[in-house]
């Protein structure tokens, strides 16, 4: 009887100790949430009517700053390209002071050839995006994926390359592009000169394979089980779980070969072949200001048309997130 009495105390004394336990466990985490939690200004502080609208003053001019900052310039520029350079002399953030002219615009589109440059903007960027995207893709999905034996020391000389100044391999890349060692026809004044060079990037190779490496490995494994090649895998599992960094390094390729303009300047001297980055430079003191910032404005629209349509795709996609949950 005794014995158990003395058995059934401390069974019945761990009951009761236990739920203490966990209460001083969770008053910890608690505690230190709010020191976590804890900025310049407490949470008693910032319910104070005083503080609580300082706050809100500072937080609107941040924001107002931010929009001048971002947006001022692109406005401005918009404004510029159908105001007279007089205007845009002698009063510069003034609304059109003597009317619109819109005549700015159909100038450096005409005259400038404005048209002809942007059309070969438009293919230097579609041709680096496309080989940009299928050098990155491939390389990552094999170093990744199936990974070789020598996938370790090929993911090591692409990462050595990131510490090569891009400056000096200006020299032995243009003699590249001037003596190619297999075609053996110069690529100067055609856009291979250009689209090949920016599909050698190993940023984007190492962005898009360590995408890959958190892809869940059972969906290839049940594909390969399944009968699935490796292009069949890479086409049909790979790619569409991998649309986030697709679109990611599909914004990065577009927009640097948008505004690139020392390699094509080299690679492309043909004025005929030239983009809008190379050509607008030269032409700029044979311009009137207005119709040289139309065609400036002009320029800008494909960046920023590119921007709205792939915001939400792009911000999402800038943590680098895995496609594939659980």
């Amino acid at each position: 009887m005794e014995h158990q009495l003395t058995a059934g105390v401390p069974t019945d004394l761990s009951r009761i100790e236990r739920p203490q336990m966990s209460v001083k466990k969770s008053k910890r985490r608690e505690s230190l949430d709010d020191l976590a939690d804890r900025g310049v200004l407490s949470g008693f502080d910032r319910k104070r009517p005083g503080v609580k609208i300082t706050m809100s003053a500072v937080h609107v001019v941040l924001l107002v700053g931010l929009v001048v900052a971002g947006l001022g310039p692109i406005l401005w520029l918009a404004k510029a390209a159908v105001t007279p350079t007089q205007d845009t002399l002698r009063q510069p953030f003034a609304l059109w002071p003597h009317g619109i002219d819109w005549a700015n615009l159909s100038t450096a589109w005409n005259d400038i050839h404005i048209d002809q440059y942007f059309l070969n903007t438009i293919i230097i960027a579609l041709g680096s995006w496309f080989f940009q995207v299928l050098v990155a893709t491939t390389a990552g999905y094999a170093l990744s994926i199936l990974r070789p034996k020598y996938a370790p020391i090929l993911n090591g000389l692409v990462l050595a390359t990131l510490f090569i100044p891009a400056v000096v391999l200006l020299v032995p890349l243009y003699l590249t592009i001037l003596h190619p060692p297999i075609i053996g026809t110069s690529m100067l004044n055609t856009f291979w000169a250009v689209w090949l060079p920016a599909a050698a990037n190993a940023f984007n190779i190492l962005l898009v394979k360590r995408f890959f490496d958190n892809l869940p490995r059972e969906v290839f494994e049940a594909a390969k089980t399944d009968g699935a090649g490796p292009f069949r895998v890479f086409w049909s599992i790979v790619l569409p779980m991998s649309r986030p960094i697709l679109g990611v390094v599909s914004v990065f390729a577009i927009i640097a070969a948008w505004k690139d303009f020392l390699w094509p300047l080299l690679v492309l001297p043909d004025p005929a072949v030239q983009p809008l980055s190379v050509r607008l430079p030269a032409v700029q003191s044979q311009t009137e200001l207005d119709v040289f910032l139309a065609a400036l404005a002009i320029s800008t629209i494909i960046p920023v048309v590119l921007f709205l349509v792939f915001q939400r795709l792009f911000l999402r996609s800038a943590g680098l997130g895995g496609a594939v949950k659980g």
